[in-house]
């Protein structure tokens, strides 16, 4: 198993007692779970159903469903225009009068309610339930497709999140062998700067190693490296997990941020703090894909 992403479409269709319907559903990314549900008039009761079923399959994203239904033109029943409802909605526009264009009668066909179909209620109390049920049940069918379409892209970020976390190890490699010179290469520095400043004075030995040592300590950064290298293996757990990982990859590529950020503050070596950007750099990549991740 592995994450899931939050991007994917899918399309259920059906038909019952002479009524075909079709759900197609679009997912995008989201802070939170968000789902968008329109379905022609008269079919209100199945929509507390549907969102319960979406709640329970996602955690993350922007849903879009529709539901479209038409039944064989045989059977087709006749449509109803609700003139009470029309007759308001003009009335209401009769405020705006020579601010607005005069309301059309095609757009006052458009408006949801005034088109009413006679499809619901031919059928009887028993049909009525059977047929929502299949409609609820063609919905979830919907929903593990969709459920499959992020799995894929879930996949796809996997790879992605492994490549950061290998060059992440690459990196912290580098820097560990860069900081294990760190004494020895602050001796010199500290030699190459008073023989420069003062070629006449005669160094104390001991005293140069004290204050290399000083430097070190500064500059120490094995405890920044540590906790990069605990991030890193908890990014290779979190990709092959089913949960939902993606606050967990946000939070996380804080941490790495806060990390990379000190060990470049910290460092006094040329080579250590390119490593150091190198490491934001990978980490800023994993930031970005984790706002793609369930």
């Amino acid at each position: 198993m592995t994450i899931s992403g939050m991007t994917g479409f899918a399309r259920a269709e059906g038909e019952h007692a002479g009524q075909r319907w079709i759900w197609e559903l679009k997912s995008v990314n989201g802070r939170g779970l968000d789902l968008k549900l329109r379905t022609p008039p008269g079919y209100e009761a199945v929509e507390p159903i549907v969102r319960a079923a979406a709640n329970a399959k996602f955690k993350r994203g922007s849903v879009q469903a529709s539901l479209s239904i038409s039944r064989e033109t045989a059977a087709a029943a006749a449509l109803k225009i609700d003139l009470d409802l029309a007759e308001r909605l003009i009335a209401t526009g009769e405020q705006f009068k020579g601010r607005v264009a005069k309301p059309r009668w095609d757009g006052i066909l458009a408006v949801r309610g005034v088109v009413q179909s006679d499809d619901t209620g031919e059928l009887s109390e028993e049909e009525r339930a059977a047929f929502e049920e299949k409609l609820v049940a063609s919905f979830n069918t919907a929903l593990d497709l969709l459920a499959q379409a992020r799995r894929a892209e879930g996949r796809a970020l996997a790879g992605i999140f492994g490549d950061a976390a290998s060059r992440l190890d690459s990196l912290i490699g580098a820097a560990r062998a860069t900081a294990a010179a760190a004494p020895s290469a602050a001796l010199e520095r500290i030699r190459q700067r008073l023989e420069s400043l003062a070629p006449e004075l005669k160094l104390d030995p001991q005293r140069l190693a004290q204050e290399a040592a000083i430097a070190a300590t500064r500059a120490d950064v094995q405890e920044e490296l540590e906790r990069l290298s605990a991030h890193a293996a908890e990014l290779r757990t979190l990709i092959t997990k089913p949960e939902p990982a993606g606050r967990r990859l946000d939070f996380l590529s804080q941490e790495l941020t806060r990390e990379a950020n000190t060990l470049c503050s910290k460092s006094s070596d040329l080579e250590l703090t390119r490593i150091g950007l190198d490491l934001k750099t990978v980490v800023d990549q994993i930031k970005e894909q984790a706002a793609n991740v369930e």
